[in-house]
């Protein structure tokens, strides 16, 4: 079984990373392979609404990072979608991830369906809920699971390293993890 995180942020390595990382060690804990991306690392264009991917699986236009990461997310069992908030959502590098895979997958019905979806926030003071929800939403319009833990799935903390004090959040984000294998192994 195989799990990718996508760390939405622009800031690599920072606190979004530290969360999608803190799931990742609960998967690994249980021989679940995972993948990180940083979409810092990769330049998505924002979907062109042409609607030239349907019955393709993917995106036509393959000059920019969008194909790789939507095949990496095609090819594995689970996904983990992280983004910070930045102003009351979910970055503009989530959101054209967002936007493109909605389109792709939407005019590819069932190309994500059954897998198991995950979305936390990083936040600093507000915004957390409708980040996690504009990615939930990309997960349920797509048919697949979504996985929950015991409270909201967004961890506080501004700058780098801060989450690591949210000890509530943090335990959630562990919770979360183990969550997402449990589950991840009934399915498989």
């Amino acid at each position: 079984m195989k799990v990718i995180g996508i760390n939405g942020s622009s800031r690599k390595d920072g606190n979004t990373a530290i969360i999608i990382r803190t799931i990742f060690e609960e998967l690994n804990k249980r021989g679940i392979e995972t993948e990180f991306i940083q979409l810092a690392d990769v330049d998505i264009e924002p979907c062109r609404a042409c609607f030239a991917c349907k019955g393709k699986g993917n995106c036509v236009f393959r000059k920019d990072g969008f194909a790789e990461v939507f095949s990496k997310i095609v090819g594995a069992d689970g996904i983990i979608l992280g983004s910070p908030v930045y102003s009351a959502d979910v970055s503009s590098r989530m959101k054209a991830l967002l936007d493109r895979g909605g389109v792709v997958a939407a005019v590819n019905p069932g190309i994500l369906k059954h897998k198991l979806g995950v979305a936390v926030a990083a936040v600093r003071r507000a915004g957390g809920m409708t980040a996690v929800d504009t990615m939930n939403h990309f997960f349920l319009n797509k048919e697949m699971i979504v996985a929950g833990s015991t409270y909201w799935n967004m961890v506080y903390g501004r700058e780098i390293g801060d989450v690591l004090k949210d000890n509530e959040g943090i335990a959630n984000m562990r919770n979360l993890g183990q969550n997402m294998a449990s589950i991840l192994f009934k399915l498989n």
